[in-house]
């Protein structure tokens, strides 16, 4: 049987990286953009991919969008739903000079929008082997926050952490999988070119904490490397 992943916010970076990573191990993907026509490097995937690819558009941070992406998607079984969209830290800004507009964006992109999603496609996942995977970062461990900066992205992805933490307990018995997942510090537009992985090692090594998951059956959060992060 052909697995079917639906990956969100796959543009590009390592949600382009998901969905050619799955692809070449026989899924059936499909992948989201805010905007496909601007999206080349994922309509060509697409395009190259003997149908095995298909793409879809939403704004993460549309609620109407996503809610309409589901009734697309009607009929769908999906054994995979990875939440990628996001964003960084506003420019420069800390709690001090961070405006309204800018704190509400980066909360609702990084922290509500991909627990509404999961929250929408909950039940069309396999029940016994689907796996929901919410794309969050070490830095959103608030064990961990020992070093500082960063502030407001941490508090986001903190945010999105004790978001899927609740939404595993609320759907234990969907016998879905979810999983907080760390991609590492990747070289992406976001990660900058000083970072120390390329996006083709994060995606393999994510890639195989999901196919563990969908016969471990434990929630986490998880690196790409499958080592258990502090929440």
């Amino acid at each position: 049987m052909t697995q079917t992943a639906l990956i969100v916010g796959a543009s590009r970076g390592i949600g382009l990286g998901l969905v050619g990573e799955f692809e070449r191990r026989g899924w059936r993907v499909i992948g989201t953009a805010r905007n496909p026509a601007k999206a080349e490097a994922l309509t060509e995937l697409a395009a190259n991919s003997g149908g095995r690819v298909t793409v879809e558009a939403v704004d993460t941070t549309d609620l109407d969008q996503a809610k309409a992406l589901r009734e697309r998607l009607d009929g769908e079984t999906l054994d995979l739903v990875v939440v990628n969209a996001g964003m960084g830290n506003p420019q420069g800004k800390t709690p001090l000079t961070v405006t309204q507009n800018e704190f509400d964006t980066l909360f609702v992109t990084n922290a509500l929008a991909p627990v509404q999603l999961a929250e929408l496609f909950v039940d069309r996942v396999r029940p016994r082997t689907g796996v929901i995977g919410l794309m969050t970062s070490q830095l959103g461990s608030v064990e961990g926050a020992s070093g500082g900066g960063y502030d407001l992205y941490r508090a986001s992805k903190a945010a999105l952490n004790s978001f899927t933490r609740s939404f595993a307990a609320r759907h234990k018995d969907q016998g879905v999988a979810v999983l907080s997942l760390h991609p590492g510090w990747v070289k992406t537009d976001m990660g900058g070119p000083q970072a120390p992985l390329d996006v083709a090692t994060s995606v393999k090594g994510l890639a195989d904490v999901v196919e563990r998951a969908q016969g471990d059956r434990k929630d986490g959060f998880f690196d790409y490397k499958g080592d258990i992060l502090p929440w």
